[in-house]
This record gives C-alpha cells, structure tokens and sequence, in this order.
C-alpha cells in the first residue's frame, strides 16, 4: 500500500544532511509500487524528484513537488561458463552489490568498492574509480517510462555513456526511472591495479599476485584514508568532476604548471584532477562557517553541523573562480543542484 506523505524533512534521504522538506514524499519497494503511484493526480500535478541514497545532490531549498524515493531490492544471478550475469534492484545499496560480487567471486566490480549510493544511480551517473567506470561491466537495465507507464529494457549502446554521463542524464532526463540493472561479470578476474595508490597499498600489505578481494580491501583502505564517512560527516563524495581538456588547452597549462597532475583519455584529451588543481589554490582543509572542504582530499566538500545547502553552493563557487583563475580550467559540479 502506497503512503504519500507530507511536509517531510529529507535529512535523513540525502549524505550532505541537508535538512530541506518535501511538499510530497513517497516510498517504492517494487515496480507495481510505481505503476500504482503514477496512477495517482499527484504525480500530473506536482513536479518529481526521484532519489535513491540521496548521495549526489545538494539542497538549496526546500522542494515544493513530490520526491520519490527509490528502495526496489533483489540480488540474482546466472553463469555461463566464465561469464556472470548479475542483476539488482535499483535500491540496492551499491557497496552492499560490491560486496555481493566479491563473496560470490564475481570479477569487475572490486575497484568500485565504497561508493555511495545505490545500484539505480549506478547507469545514471556512469560512475567510476581506480580506473574502472559502470560502463565497463554493465549490460543492461530497465525503467520505467513515465510517460507510458511502461517498463523498457536498455542495453549498453541505448545509454550513450561518457564521463559521468548517460542518456538518463541528457537526452531522456526525467523520463524514466530505473528499476533494477544487469551486469557481465566474469569468473576469472583480470585485476585492474592501474592506478599507482592501488598498487602501493598491495605493496604494504605484501600482496604480490592480488585477487578481487585484495583489490576491494585496497580500495576500500584508500577512500576512507582519504574521503569522510557520510553517517558522520555530511557530504557526497567527489563535489566536482576531473575536467577533461583539448591537447592545446593543456599545453597551456602545463607551460605555467609543469607538475599538473593529469591522466591521457581514450578519446586523446587530458584529463587533470580536479582534487590537485584545488588543494594548490590553497583550498585543501580549508573550513568557511559550517562547511568547508575535507582535510584529506579537498574534492570533497562537507557539512560540519548545520551548513544550509546555499553556503556549500556559494563555497564551491568560490572554488570554481579559484581554479579558473589559477589554471583557466572551469570545474563543472558532479553533484546535481537543486
């Protein structure tokens, strides 16, 4: 039975701890839940926001429409020979999926250990870390279209990914709603331990010959080494993406800059890491009010108490000027604003 709530805080629905109301609030266990729900005149009459952890959005205001909270859960699996198809609702916790895969020893997944959120924000965000983006092991996932009311079936070239991006986030924003997504995993694992912080953490623990497990464990050392725990600390991970530039935009930078930490791209651009351009601003640990950016990794911005989603809004754009100052690099915001 669907409950429709009202004048709802979303403190507890979003990893910055922002405490913003909802006009509207309701939650989804299944895809009947949502056939149901848009059946209902709210949904023709009020705007909609669908969240899942809530980890990637900040709060400027309160939210005069209807939120729709995403908790569809599930795990299931099927093996053909080395190949394993994984499939999961969209409010499954993401690093509970991680775990999942690792247990089951289902290679792919490992060097995405501890990113917050859920599975449906998975396919949306194009999410990524230590060398491994959502689009290299993904499949396929279905949705619900809002229009129709209809659940569809997107497979890997139907979502037009790129950096953090996807179709759901461009040309078909708002139109649907994910329900659960599938993921080609393999048997034998093919370690990824490209990015140097994962091969010196191997190192000191003495692992020579790794397997997924070790990978997660490693990764998992290094983001909590580096990045707040959002039950303790308000915040959503990276704040901004690693901006990606044209050859000549870099050889610009790096005329002024000769140490710009930066990382080729399939597509022969450059990508910089925007955590570096930052902390060389000055801007690494640095506390303004009640918000502030964390002293381990300055591509994270946090809520010490009781920052308003405005003052985290205003510092990260005190940041963007900073850096476009200093590098004529423009930030763009990972995190969605509303």
């Amino acid at each position: 039975m669907l409950q429709i709530q009202e004048n709802i805080s979303l403190k507890p629905y979003n990893t910055f701890g922002i405490n913003a109301k909802a006009a509207f609030f309701v939650e989804i266990f299944s895809e009947a839940d949502l056939k149901a729900l848009f059946q209902n005149e709210l949904t023709k009459t009020e705007k909609l926001l669908i969240v899942g952890g809530g980890s990637n959005v900040l709060f400027t205001q309160d939210y005069d429409g209807l939120v729709i909270k995403i908790s569809i859960k599930g795990l299931a699996f099927k093996v053909n020979d080395k190949d394993i198809t994984v499939t999961a609702g969209a409010g499954v916790v993401w690093n509970d999926f991680v775990n999942y895969c690792v247990e089951h020893r289902f290679a792919g997944v490992e060097n995405l250990s501890l990113i917050p959120g859920t599975v449906g924000a998975s396919p949306i965000q194009n999410i990524g870390a230590y060398g491994v983006e959502l689009k290299d092991v993904f499949e396929s996932c279905t949705a619900f279209e809002i229009k129709t009311g209809e659940i569809k079936t997107f497979n890997y070239a139907d979502c037009h990914f790129g950096y953090r991006e996807s179709i759901f986030k461009g040309l078909l924003k708002g139109q649907f709603i994910i329900t659960s997504v599938t993921f080609n995993l393999k048997t034998e694992a093919a370690v990824n331990t490209s990015y140097g912080a994962i091969e010196t953490e191997l190192q000191k623990r003495g692992i020579e010959n790794p397997g997924i497990a070790d990978v997660s464990a490693a990764v998992s050392h290094i983001r909590v080494s580096k990045l707040p725990d959002p039950s303790t600390i308000g915040n959503a991970g990276s704040f901004f993406k690693n901006p990606v530039i044209e050859k000549y935009e870099f050889a610009n930078v790096v005329a002024k800059h000769p140490d710009v930490v930066h990382y080729p791209t399939p597509d022969d651009k450059i990508k910089l890491a925007a955590g570096w351009l930052i902390e060389q601003c000055g801007w690494k640990g640095k506390v303004e009010g009640q918000t502030g950016t964390w002293k381990n990794q300055a591509l994270v911005l946090v809520n010490h108490g009781n920052a308003t989603g405005k003052e985290i809004y205003n510092f990260s754009a005190q940041i963007i000027d900073s850096v476009k100052s200093t590098f004529g690099v423009t930030l763009e915001r990972e995190v969605n604003i509303l």
